[in-house]
């Protein structure tokens, strides 16, 4: 099986999955938050459906069934309750809540790579990564502006979260401050450790030595031991500690407190459950929640980079779309039952697509790399729903009304949240650098 750059195989997932729980830096973003009473007048969350590797258009929110036959694949699109707009088949449950998200279906890049477009599309600087593991980031990715901007929503929980680690982003000359709490596992297996469970474990005086507090929590690595941990915490350490112990923080890691029909709801998947529990984290004033779509019982793969020379991409769609369709559907509803609306935005996005002209591997069907046209849905967040946005050729193959490039898409989200479209940061050699070097909103949807 030949494999991307920057991907990686099952064996590799297993183990990193495994790792448990980690946190990247709160104890220094606290300490950096000890000056921020600034900008905290955005009561806004995100939650980023990160779905890695690259979901392609054709066969989700950009059917073509006009297409040529090599281009076309199986599936075939439904109308959904906007008259015009149809999307896959296989995600029957959006398609009837199309009044209540937005798609983008003309955004383009031309970055050929996992890693590169993760950083072109994420940061707004085209492709600029550093080619090396663990593949860091030259320019901040946009969770990273949005939180250095304008800091946390709530002082009792982390204000960003990460199920689990997504792969490519971070603060880069921000610091690592800016990276998220990593909170590795299934939560809803019942050996799942919340961070509450880790920090308290971490605290307890007879706690056993064998517990490597670089492994559990980063913020934590100035502890001398674990039977001495209490007292070796300074005045941010502590901080930290309140976060993670607090009431707000342990109400909104429960799902027990979710009601068995919301479980099935979500679906009682790894996905489903970080969906539920990133849903539980915003609705308590965490700014910003990513969620990895990755692992999905019986599938193949551990993501969308759907080549005809490792599976057959309509096998593999088939298992994953209803999976989406149940958790985006399931979080579109949540957030508008529960008036969130206008402050959460939700986004299901990939770093590029697949290519629209299918491939052929000893009669295997796929797709290859492909930027040039890829779909984005969006909803909530105080943008205008109801609509796709754009449009691409009979083949799918280029942007034909409304190109859209990455920095369109940031500086949309940048509006959404407050933040001037002008902001800059000092880089590594204290530079005024811009947070995006060009862009605007996207106007159909402000």
């Amino acid at each position: 099986m030949n494999r991307c750059l920057g991907t990686f195989g099952r064996r590799d997932f297993v183990r990193t999955g495994l790792i448990g729980l980690s946190s990247l830096g709160l104890t220094d973003l606290l300490r950096l938050e000890s000056q921020a009473a600034r900008s905290t007048s955005s009561a806004k969350s995100m939650i980023l459906l990160w779905l890695w590797g690259g979901p392609s258009h054709m066969e989700t929110f950009d059917l073509k069934p006009e297409a040529p036959t090599e281009y076309r694949g199986e599936f075939r699109p439904i109308p959904t309750t906007v008259p015009g707009i149809e999307i896959s088949e296989h995600l029957p449950k959006l398609a009837r809540l199309a009044d209540k998200f937005a798609i983008v279906r003309s955004l383009h890049h031309d970055s050929p790579g996992h890693v590169n477009s993760t950083h072109t599309i994420m940061t707004g600087y085209h492709g600029e990564t550093i080619e090396t593991p663990p593949f860091e980031p030259k320019y901040p990715d946009a969770r990273a502006v949005i939180y250095k901007s304008l800091g946390p929503r709530s002082p009792q929980v982390p204000p960003h979260v990460a199920l689990p680690a997504t792969k490519y982003f971070g603060g880069a000359y921000l610091g690592k401050q800016f990276d998220p709490l990593v909170v590795s596992g299934d939560p809803g297996s019942k050996d799942f450790r919340s961070p509450v469970v880790a920090v308290e474990e971490l605290l307890r005086p007879r706690f056993s030595q064998r517990v490597n507090l670089l492994e559990q929590l980063d913020s934590y690595r100035r502890l001398v031991d674990s039977t001495d941990a209490a007292s070796a915490l300074d005045e941010f350490q502590r901080q930290a500690s309140t976060v993670l112990t607090s009431d707000a923080t342990r109400r909104a890691f429960d799902l027990a407190a979710e009601s068995p029909a919301t479980h099935e709801r979500y679906g009682r998947h790894v996905v489903g459950q970080r969906c539920l529990l990133a849903r539980r984290l915003v609705e308590a004033g965490v700014r910003l929640v990513t969620v990895d779509f990755s692992t999905v019982p019986g599938q193949k793969a551990f993501s969308w980079d759907d080549h005809a020379s490792v599976w057959n991409i309509f096998e593999q769609m088939k298992i994953r779309l209803p999976v989406l369709d149940q958790v985006v559907s399931a979080l579109i509803e949540d957030i508008y039952e529960r008036q969130l609306q206008d402050e959460v935005l939700l986004v299901a996005m990939g770093e590029m697509s697949h290519t629209p002209r299918l491939s052929n591997f000893n009669g295997q069907p796929g797709r290859e790399h492909w930027g040039q046209t890829m779909s984005v849905l969006l909803s909530g967040g105080g943008l205008r729903m109801g609509q796709a946005v754009g449009a691409t050729s009979a083949k799918g193959d280029e942007p034909a009304e409304r190109p859209l490039s990455p920095n369109d898409l940031l500086a949309t989200w940048y509006h959404a949240f407050g933040i001037p479209q002008d902001l800059s940061f000092r880089d590594f050699a204290g530079r005024p650098t811009p947070a995006l070097p060009h862009g605007k909103p996207i106007a159909e949807l402000i």
